[in-house]
């Protein structure tokens, strides 16, 4: 099947502005700050989301799967070929698969992910001799700005753990 047309220049750019800013607030919430959309091939939103993990105590709760979930109830389809994800950092494994089964077309990212990225920073499911579907992925699109709040969110987060008495943030508890 054909790739989906690509998403203007402009309008990736604004869709991550966006997304950013979606990020920032679901950060605010206690949650990683991601934030994704599906657009179809003329560029309208499909679905959107930003990760819910904690607000929902679900596993499930990533960005991805957030948008992909709206727009397939949207779309009435869970195909994907003619549109695009934008998403503030790099799929995880689980995001990754999910997009390869939705048949997404293209996906475009903001920050890599060298520990845990599925489409290329520590795996590439798009390209895996096993993947039944090939996507376009890129990466980069406002990489500084995604990468800034996600080091700082992280920061913050160290920063409020209790330490032990070495200094080292403490462990929880095994019941935690």
């Amino acid at each position: 099947m054909l790739s989906p047309p690509p998403v203007p220049a402009a309008q990736q750019r604004l869709w991550m502005e966006r997304l950013l800013r979606q990020a920032r607030r679901a950060g605010d919430r206690g949650e990683i700050p991601v934030a994704a959309v599906v657009l179809d091939g003329e560029g309208r939103c499909l679905g959107w989301g930003s990760n819910r993990r904690q607000l929902d105590q679900d596993p499930l709760g990533h960005a991805e799967l957030v948008a992909l979930s709206q727009a397939a109830a949207m779309r009435g389809s869970w195909r994907f070929n003619d549109c695009s994800l934008i998403v503030t950092l790099e799929p995880c494994p689980m995001c990754a698969g999910a997009l390869v089964q939705a048949r997404m077309g293209r996906v475009l990212f903001a920050a890599g992910d060298a520990k845990r990225g599925g489409l290329g920073g520590s795996v590439d499911l798009a390209r895996h001799p096993s993947a039944h579907h090939r996507m376009e992925v890129e990466g980069g699109l406002l990489e500084v700005q995604a990468n800034l709040l996600l080091a700082d969110w992280f920061r913050q987060r160290r920063q409020r753990r209790p330490c032990g008495p070495t200094g080292t943030p403490a462990a929880p508890s095994p019941a935690d």
